[in-house]
C-alpha cells in the first residue's frame, strides 16, 4: 500500500470539497433554468457530482483520510478563498434574472475550476493507483459534462 501523506489527504479534501459545491451548484442552476430538458440534465449533474463526493470520501477513509474532518490551520484560512476558486460560489446571484445560456455560462466556469482541481491532485506521484483510476474517470465524466454544457451554451 502506497504511503498516505498530507499532500494526499490534501487532494481527496479538495476534491471531495469541490464537487459538493458542483453538486450545489448544478442543483442552483437546475432550479434557474427555464428549459425542462436542461433542468431534467443539470440536476442529473447534481446528483452526480453529489456520488462523486461520496465515493471520494468513501476511497479516502480507506487510507485513514477523513475528508470531512480534515481541517489544518491553513486549510481553514485557505476555504473562504477556495470557495470563490470553485467556481461556483455566486452562481445563486448570479442566476437571478439570467437566461438559460448565462447560466449554463456558470456551469462550464465551476467545471473548469473542477478540472483544475482534478488536474492538480493526477500530478501529484504520491497518489495510490486506486485514487489515480478513479480521480482520472471523475475527470473524464466532468469533462464529458462541460463539453456538453458548453455545446447547450450555444443552442439555449
Amino acid at each position: 500500500m502506497a504511503t498516505i501523506t498530507g499532500e494526499t489527504a490534501r487532494a481527496y479534501n479538495d476534491l471531495v470539497e469541490i464537487n459538493k459545491t458542483a453538486a450545489k451548484g448544478y442543483q442552483e442552476a437546475a432550479e434557474g433554468v427555464s428549459s425542462p430538458d436542461l433542468k431534467s440534465k443539470l440536476s442529473e449533474l447534481s446528483q452526480q457530482r453529489a456520488q462523486f463526493a461520496s465515493d471520494l470520501s468513501r476511497q479516502a477513509s480507506q487510507y485513514g483520510i477523513n475528508p470531512e474532518n480534515e481541517s489544518t490551520i491553513e486549510g481553514v484560512v485557505a476555504d473562504a478563498a477556495a470557495a470563490v476558486h470553485r467556481g461556483w460560489i455566486n452562481i445563486k446571484s448570479a442566476i437571478t434574472g439570467q437566461d438559460d445560456s448565462a447560466i449554463l455560462g456558470e456551469c462550464e466556469t465551476g467545471d473548469a475550476t473542477a478540472l483544475q482541481t482534478y488536474e492538480t491532485a493526477l500530478r501529484s506521484s504520491e497518489l495510490p493507483v486506486e485514487a489515480r483510476n478513479i480521480i482520472q474517470k471523475q475527470h473524464g465524466e466532468i469533462l464529458s459534462a462541460k463539453n456538453w454544457v458548453t455545446q447547450q451554451k450555444g443552442t439555449h
